[in-house]
């Protein structure tokens, strides 16, 4: 769906877009230091949004269930992701943690990553984006539980309106056990150190 919609549009209407936005700022899009601008963001905008052409779900299609009868919680830390607010299309910048408890297969610890990345390099609500991964690893592994924390830094709120810095917004996303043991959660939390509110 995403390059049915990006081929309705040519490099050349989305370069000119950008010199208008440059115009209506109040520069000059002709003068040296732009002429190249409006090519530099939409190649920019390939790599910043190239999470619409990948499949979340393709990298979780391979794993692996000769684990030697492990069971006990496979977490993943400090995954870092840009991606950018929907609302002001402002960069949202953090960490991901992802955890689950296996039930007879694992999956590549890379492909978490891959997860994060293919929904953070889309417009993003946080909110939206924690329950997606979470959903997805839900799907491909069938666990006894999942859970993430997203841990974002939002330049929608520091760069403009309330202008806060040094503010972070923490969601989180249990599933199964993770949500239904409080033991279960308190050390996935404590694990990723996050509070468990002791």
């Amino acid at each position: 769906m995403a390059d049915d919609i990006r081929n309705q549009i040519t490099r050349a209407q989305a370069e000119g877009a950008v010199r208008t936005l440059l115009q209506w700022a109040g520069d000059d899009p002709a003068r040296e230091g732009l002429r190249d601008t409006p090519k530099r963001v939409a190649q920019a905008f390939e790599e910043w949004f190239g999470g619409y052409a990948l499949d979340p779900d393709a990298y979780m299609a391979r794993t692996f269930e000769e684990v030697g009868g492990y069971d006990e919680m496979v977490v993943l830390r400090d995954i870092d992701y840009e991606s950018h607010c929907e609302h002001h299309m402002a960069p949202i910048i953090g960490k991901v943690h992802v955890g689950y408890l296996p039930a007879g297969k694992v999956v590549g610890i890379s492909k978490l990553a891959r997860v994060v990345e293919a929904y953070a390099k889309r417009f993003q609500v946080q909110e939206k984006m924690t329950a997606q991964i979470a959903d997805c690893i839900q799907r491909a592994l069938q666990p006894r539980g999942v859970g993430v924390v997203v841990v974002g830094a939002h330049e929608c709120m520091t760069t403009r309106g309330v202008h806060k810095r040094g503010v972070s917004m923490v969601t989180s996303k249990m599933l199964g056990s993770f949500r239904e043991d409080a033991r279960t959660r308190s050390e996935f939390l404590k694990l990723v150190d996050m509070p468990t509110g002791r």
